[in-house]
């Protein structure tokens, strides 16, 4: 890993980032603020601003446009940090908070210890341009499943019921279930779903067809449990295998470990801390219901899950169901550093050997 503090005796430029207007504080070796001031956020001005500063340890908040202004930052030569923003709510809940102010906090603590500042890594343009196609898909099921609820509720709502299907047919076997009187509201509708429909097929091989490009979205495949989307969604958001030193650190690094309020002989059972990216946590989670469920194969994970599941009421199943997710991520993670091939009775046989 790198020293977060090798450059801690240079400049450091605080960089609040806003969607509009950027407020920057530029710190001397003293912590003196020797210049100040904000810029437009968009390409020409930042890339100015990084140009005309010392080579400095730039410091901003994630958000929406961390990504191409710290990419933007190391193409200039400047060490880049981007702060974890669950992390510093105690720079940015003051009583005198401004952006000058926070650009000056986000320097100073970048100054002291940039440890403090729990940096993110920001993935690749290719591996942002391919994750992208995973989020339009999400978003566009997101919104076919809230037209079909729409068109369930209204039927309902006048007394009838629709037929249950899938949602990929859900336009083909209702479309002749309507009542005659809702058919002005609802149909333009239901043609819509199917619009949608076809958008998520084609996002679906956009998909599988950039999949071609890793060879390890195949081999993570051979889990069961574990599709394109999920295996994509893995690798284009870890993107790096090398990033972890142990797998053990992916099932933290994804918000399926517990959090902790652990104060004298007080040490309270709390929910997991849900960091890190939420659409491939979900995915896993989708991942080990399967495993667990009545179709799931007989595996180590599957055994793993049964024997927590051993005299737990329903809330001890969705500890048991995260479990297995995490335990998920730390395999997918081993499988895919180390190029093994999938063994699912690899505990039982070294326990055998």
């Amino acid at each position: 890993m790198k020293d977060c503090n090798a450059k801690a005796e240079g400049f450091v430029l605080g960089l609040d980032l806003g969607d509009r207007r950027s407020h920057y504080a530029l710190l001397d070796q003293r912590g003196e603020v020797v210049e100040e001031g904000s810029v437009r956020t968009d390409q020409k001005w930042i890339r100015s601003l990084f140009a005309n500063v010392p080579e400095s340890r730039v410091v901003m908040e994630v958000g929406t446009h961390s990504r191409w202004v710290s990419r933007m930052s190391e193409e200039q030569g400047h060490e880049t940090f981007v702060a974890n923003a669950r992390r510093l709510r105690w720079i940015f809940e003051n009583d005198q908070k401004t952006d000058r102010v926070d650009a000056q906090s986000l320097g100073r603590v970048g100054r002291f210890d940039a440890n403090l500042l729990y940096p993110i890594h920001h993935r690749s343009e290719p591996a942002q341009a391919d994750l992208a196609i995973l989020r339009s898909r999400e978003a566009v099921v997101k919104a076919r499943t809230q037209l079909i609820n729409h068109v369930r509720g209204q039927v309902k709502a006048w007394g009838e019921r629709l037929a249950k299907c899938a949602a990929k047919s859900f336009h083909k076997r209702v479309a002749g279930e309507l009542p005659e009187e809702l058919k002005p509201a609802l149909e333009t509708v239901v043609e819509i779903i199917g619009q949608l429909t076809v958008q998520i097929r084609n996002y679906e091989e956009q998909i599988e067809e950039r999949s071609r490009d890793y060879p390890e979205i195949g081999q993570l495949q051979a889990i069961a449990g574990v599709g394109p989307l999920t295996s994509a969604a893995f690798v284009w958001t870890l993107e790096d295998p090398g990033r972890f030193r142990r797998s053990r650190q992916v099932g933290a690094y994804l918000g399926m470990v517990p959090r902790q309020d652990q104060s004298g002989e007080r040490n309270p059972r709390l929910g997991i801390t849900k960091a890190g990216d939420e659409a491939l946590r979900r995915l896993l989670v989708q991942s080990a219901h399967y495993i667990l469920g009545a179709f799931g194969p007989d595996c180590d994970l599957r055994r793993f899950g049964e024997r927590l599941l051993e005299g737990e009421a329903d809330k001890g199943k969705k500890r048991a169901v995260v479990a297995v997710a995490r335990k998920l991520s730390v395999l997918m993670h081993h499988l895919w550093e180390t190029g093994q091939q999938y063994d699912p009775f690899y505990q039982e046989n070294r326990k055998a050997a």
